[in-house]
């Protein structure tokens, strides 16, 4: 084995419509585990397709060296597949189970090979990833989305790859799956690459790779360190841009002061010449002289400009242009006690199934409260969610909701119309915003130009949530409470942070169903729920 695990050449990739995403990417990734961050569209997605095989590139190479495993952001599985299947190990444990039965036929040793321990290998790892209720016959439909993103990842590591692909890996797990999952990589020797918004994972990484237009930048240590360095490093451009703006300022001062003087030294000088009565020969050379001095002067202070311009754009170009969403969430005053919410013994069924325990749950919800609500996958907290939003009817119980508006982002992100386009879907939520200000709105949420006209349909994830959020949060009337179920899952670092700041200086009450644990820190929640085992209790 090589120390070189993955090496990108010259990597070329444009979409059919000629789009270009990448143009001439190369570096190469060794032993260690890295993190991959960038914005949202930047093409982290598209890079580790690129890698694994599935798209070809339009112009470079890509070479692996060693066994790969690639476990994509959405899991191309359906709901009839049972779990073995998915592990990759149904065929051995079948002939395994022939074998046990007697028949010795050759292709069932063949098929075995030296893994005549898959059953106790399989089931160690999924214990491990905390899938100890999954039986290798169960069907794929009986699974939660965090269970079926933990056996994905049971997958991939069961094949023992030397290069391991992991895109958004934690996005559907619960806190619980997330420590186990953080568990599964501490001991990781061969080569990983992880793309993630998750800071506690990306903590977790020898080093960051940051990809930048056609360049992929690395920084030795994990996440924290390099947020640090980019912060340095932001604040060394910007002084050095201010500093170049003074230069450019000064020295177009004295450019203009010295054809001031010059122009003051040419007239006393032509009234002088004048009064002494030189003659014409003379007092012509001598104005040639001083037009000549004047001409350097400007040529020299002019030539000091342009220099000092020059400075000041290689110090622009070394600060960021990083490509913010601007959230100034709707002013709403709510006032402190007012019942927003009110359920007592509510009870929803999926089919014959109680999704809570005994008489239901009770919540109230005052303004201008801000709670979050935490629980294991599949405990019922996106439900609960719905009922407080008016989404879904309680199957029982008793519920009060105030006149002011609800708003709820979903975890599906299925509130917008696809075949209409983000200016389109922001009109039907907001008729009354005139047109010029919609499009404003648009742009703080980055959609400008051709952008407020494409099809929700064919946005990214993140794309599709910046959009969501315009429409939802901007809806009218101004929203009272904000109901956001895993807001965090599609959107990148800068943007999380800027939903932060946002959320923090919201004066209205939220409930916010998350498993970032430093996310909900940041937003100051007061209140601390938790949904387990079908019981709602204060965390």
């Amino acid at each position: 084995m090589s120390d070189a695990f993955v090496v990108c050449a010259n990597l070329s990739f444009s979409w059919p419509d000629d789009i270009p995403v990448f143009q001439d990417l190369s570096f190469t990734l060794g032993e260690g585990r890295t993190g991959l961050v960038a914005p949202n569209g930047a093409g982290k997605t598209t890079l580790l397709r690129l890698i694994a095989g599935g798209l070809r590139p339009t112009g470079g190479t890509v070479s692996v060296e060693g066994v790969l495993g690639y476990l994509p952001q959405d899991l191309p599985l359906t709901g009839d597949l049972i779990v073995a299947e998915v592990l990759g190990v149904a065929p051995v444990i079948d002939a395994l189970h022939a074998i046990e039965s007697g028949d010795a036929g050759e292709e069932h040793f063949t098929t075995v090979g030296n893994d005549w321990d898959i059953e106790e290998r399989t089931r160690a790892q999924l214990d491990r990833l905390g899938l100890e209720d999954v039986s290798l016959a169960g069907r794929l439909h009986t699974l939660s989305g965090g269970q079926v993103v933990s056996l994905g990842l049971a997958a991939q590591l069961l094949r023992r790859p030397d290069v391991l692909l992991l895109d958004e890996p934690t996005n559907n797990l619960d806190l619980d799956a997330r420590r186990r999952l953080y568990g599964a990589l501490e001991d990781w020797t061969g080569c990983l690459l992880v793309v993630s918004h998750d800071r506690a994972l990306l903590d977790r990484m020898d080093r960051i790779a940051e990809l930048d237009r056609s360049e992929v930048h690395f920084h030795g240590g994990n996440f924290t360190s390099y947020e640090e360095a980019v912060r340095s490093a932001r604040e060394v451009a910007e002084r050095n841009v201010r500093n170049a703006e003074q230069e450019v300022k000064r020295e177009k001062r004295e450019l203009q002061q010295a054809r001031e003087r010059a122009e003051r030294r040419s007239g006393n000088a032509s009234r002088n010449l004048k009064s002494a009565g030189l003659p014409k020969i003379v007092a012509g050379a001598m104005k040639r002289s001083a037009q000549e001095s004047a001409g350097r002067s400007n040529t020299m202070h002019s030539a000091r400009v342009g220099e000092a311009r020059a400075r000041l754009d290689e110090a622009g170009r070394a600060l960021r242009d990083e490509q913010r969403i601007v959230l100034e969430l709707p002013g709403t005053n709510v006032p402190a006690g007012r019942v927003l919410f009110e359920g007592e013994r509510m009870r929803v069924c999926h089919g014959q199934r109680a999704v809570f325990a005994g008489d239901g749950v009770n919540l109230t919800v005052q303004g201008p409260e801000r709670i979050a609500l935490t629980g294991p996958n599949g405990a019922g907290k996106s439900t609960l969610l719905r009922l407080i939003s008016g989404d879904l009817e309680p199957d029982g119980g008793q519920f009060r909701r105030a006149g002011g508006r609800v708003a709820y982002l979903s975890q599906r992100l299925d509130l917008l119309d696809l075949d209409r386009t983000v200016a389109e879907n922001l009109a039907a939520f907001a008729p009354g915003m005139p047109q010029a200000e919609r499009m404003n709105l648009l742009a703080r949420f980055l959609f400008r130009g051709p952008g407020v006209h494409l099809p929700v349909g064919v946005l990214s994830g993140g794309e599709r949530l910046r959009a969501t959020l315009a429409c939802v949060l901007f809806a009218e009337p101004a929203p009272q409470l904000l109901l956001l179920d895993e807001p965090t899952n599609n959107l990148d670092l800068v943007s999380v942070g800027q939903l932060e700041s946002a959320l923090a200086a919201y004066q209205g009450a939220f409930v916010a169903v998350s498993h970032d644990e430093r996310f909900l820190t940041e937003i100051n929640v007061g209140r601390r729920l938790r949904l387990a085992e079908g019981r709602l209790l204060e965390a």
